[in-house]
């Protein structure tokens, strides 16, 4: 199997006990996240955290798609942090990514990067409405987003999980993670909007960033809540759909656990 590892110029000279930690990736024990597809470890590098992300291999549609036409998830999540960070948009710096193959077959990939100690995730915001600055991190948020949209990124995975949260002197740090689906260029106001389509099921929460958007856009609010609600239903309508679908056609998988 053949490995081809990229370091950061920048982290050059760690790139031998960056290959060593990828090696020894199935060794390490701290687990960062669920770990229900990808997983997530974390590491000592140079007495320095962080982590390392193996992906799950791939179906073998995509083992020769990733191999012959596509860029792997590991190699996407390396380019979009170094773009992101050219723009000035927090994420955490890119060290390295592996990638591995046959010559007809992608099979496995790794991406490295530093470790974030957040003091939450947006997902904590649609969890917890007690936390003492829930709107002002809500607002300031979605001025992060206003940023994103201005510069040209559309995060198509901009979801609870993916944006890390640090309270700070000044005001609020977000870090933008799991980074392999990005588009960029110019965004419509439709298109703007239904960014926002993955992030919250509660009104209340929408009513609020479209409150805040429609101060950085000079847009009409109702028509921003108004699209922002609408995609928001769409995409909660789809999720649960594709769920029922998954559990109808895999119910044996429920069976067999249950026994």
């Amino acid at each position: 199997m053949s490995k081809t590892l990229v370091v950061h110029p920048s982290k050059a000279s760690l790139k031998s006990v960056v290959k060593e930690a990828i090696d020894n990736f199935d060794q390490y024990t701290e687990i960062l996240g669920d770990a229900e597809r990808n997983v997530i470890k974390i590491i000592d590098l140079n007495n320095e955290k962080q982590t390392i992300k193996s992906f799950k291999i791939p179906n073998i549609v995509n083992q020769i798609a990733y191999r012959f036409f596509r860029k792997s998830k590991a190699e996407r999540s390396y380019m979009y942090a170094n773009k992101l960070l050219e723009l000035g948009i927090k994420t955490p710096f890119p060290v390295a990514y592996e990638i591995r193959t046959t010559p007809l077959l992608f099979k496995k990939s790794f991406y490295v990067s530093e470790l974030v100690n957040c003091d939450l995730t947006y997902r904590e915001l649609t969890t917890d409405f007690d936390i003492s600055d829930h709107e002002s991190i809500l607002r300031a948020f979605t001025r992060f987003t206003h940023k994103l949209h201005i510069n040209g990124v559309n995060f198509l995975d901009h979801s609870p999980g993916n944006t890390l949260i640090k309270r700070t002197s000044e005001g609020y740090e977000f870090y933008l993670v799991d980074l392999n689906r990005m588009e960029f260029g110019e965004m419509d106001f439709e298109t703007r909007i239904k960014n926002f389509a993955r992030l919250t099921i509660h009104e209340s929460m929408i009513r609020v960033m479209s409150n805040e958007y429609a101060k950085c856009t000079g847009e009409a609010e109702s028509d921003i809540f108004r699209l922002m609600w609408q995609y928001t239903q769409e995409f909660q309508n789809r999720y649960h759909g594709k769920r029922r679908l998954k559990r109808k056609i895999f119910f044996w998988k429920k069976k067999y656990r249950d026994e």
